[in-house]
């Protein structure tokens, strides 16, 4: 079965919704236990926490990505971060317990969301690197080369904030190029 066909698998008619969302849609709020897992159809969300009354954005996801709080999600645990729509957008979503009804006889479905769990843990620990090793110019620099979708469809003050530099830096930084 090909990764499409689990997807569709996954997210058919019978246990999935579409849901239309306004952008600045909070879908899962930080201290708020997840229950689902959202595929998105068209949209751009992003992961953000407060920390000092600051918002921090650390992840986007586009159009095809899955996403969840996949640790509250699976531990029943409060979610750490809250995910809201940038753009307007449209997600399918299955609840968690029919997501892991699906995965729990499919060892295919089964391998698919162990890849997407180990996608997730690799970026985190490369943004954790980037943070530590990098100048902000050289996280932009990265960001350009890796991901130049987001620069094209993100508001700057979430770039700014996922880089960890404030909106002034980030214009010096893009009127040095």
């Amino acid at each position: 079965m090909t990764k499409d066909n689990l997807i569709n698998h996954i997210f058919n008619h019978n246990t999935a919704e579409t849901l239309p969302i306004p952008p600045k849609t909070i879908l899962l709020e930080e201290g708020k236990i997840a229950d689902r897992i959202y595929l998105i159809r068209k949209g751009c969300l992003r992961l953000f926490f407060y920390n000092e009354g600051k918002d921090i954005t650390f992840q986007f996801f586009f159009e095809g990505d899955f996403v969840a709080s996949f640790d509250s999600l699976y531990k029943g645990t409060p979610s750490l971060f809250s995910l809201e729509s940038i753009e307007p957008s449209e997600v399918l979503f299955i609840k968690k317990e029919d997501y892991y009804n699906k995965i729990e006889g499919n060892s295919s479905l089964r391998k698919l969301y162990e890849e997407k769990i180990i996608e997730r843990f690799s970026f985190y620990q490369h943004l954790f690197l980037s943070r530590i090793k990098n100048t902000p110019q050289q996280r932009y620099e990265e960001l350009l080369k890796e991901y130049p979708n987001i620069i094209q469809r993100v508001p700057q003050h979430y770039i700014a904030s996922y880089l960890g530099i404030t909106p002034v830096s980030l214009s010096r930084i893009r009127n040095r190029r």
